[in-house]
């Protein structure tokens, strides 16, 4: 865990997230980070390696999920950090943030059953050139929970050839055996799309919660492996 130590990161908390002190409590707690806590009028992203945007509902999600929490102040920090080859990192809402913000391409729309969504699924880790997934086995799913009412990723055909070009697709919702169907697939994304990076690799976004996986306390640690490679993102 010390190996994590001299990596910072800052959790930026909107009105309306609620998975920054679970962010907080798997980076700095179980993992060892030094975290930050970034409010979303400040300006200033504290000289952090990393910036994470957590889950929960800014804003209230009024007109799209994260379509208001992309014009806070912070996030005109986040833009430029990124600009900067600085790493983002989008969990949930954070994902709809980014995608909002222009950070990642594609756009999270209403699950397809029109339902809100709370239950473990299985990920594949895909991208073999995103630092935070290369370090993950192919072979093997990883159970992570997903909490979401918006979560159906999309974008359209010239998009997807690009994310399969670029290797920019992190995580595809699966089956026990990495099998891929619709069956596996919890709110329709396409492709079985869970999370991508954009094509410079420093920015990424994921709907499930790595966070709510990294405890022996919850009985579930799979997603301790993917928030432990920020440090290799970071370096």
């Amino acid at each position: 865990m010390c190996d994590l130590c001299g990596v910072k990161v800052g959790v930026i908390t909107f009105p309306g997230s609620n998975c920054d002190h679970d962010m907080e409590h798997a980076l700095g707690t179980e993992l060892g980070f030094q975290v930050e806590r970034i409010w979303h009028k400040d300006r200033d992203l504290k000289g952090v390696d990393l910036v994470v945007l957590p889950g929960g509902f800014s804003y209230g999600d009024y007109l799209r999920s994260g379509a208001i929490a992309r014009f806070a102040p912070i996030m005109e920090e986040v833009v430029a950090h990124a600009a900067r080859g600085g790493k983002v990192l989008g969990v949930c809402n954070g994902f709809q943030v980014l995608c909002e913000a222009g950070l990642l391409p594609g756009t999270l729309g209403h699950n397809k059953q029109r339902r809100f969504v709370c239950r473990n699924v299985l990920l594949k880790p895909v991208s073999r050139m995103a630092e935070l997934t290369a370090g993950l086995d192919p072979a093997r799913p990883l159970c992570i929970p997903i909490a979401h009412g918006e979560g159906n990723y999309y974008i359209d055909e010239d998009g997807l050839k690009s994310l399969h070009a670029n290797d920019q697709v992190l995580f595809r919702y699966c089956g026990p055996t990495g099998e891929t169907s619709e069956e596996f697939n919890p709110n329709g994304s396409i492709d079985d799309i869970a999370g991508v990076c954009n094509k410079e690799g420093n920015v990424f976004g994921m709907m499930p919660h790595p966070e709510r996986a990294a405890s022996d306390t919850l009985g579930n640690t799979d997603g301790r492996s993917m928030l432990a490679a920020l440090a290799a993102v970071t370096a």
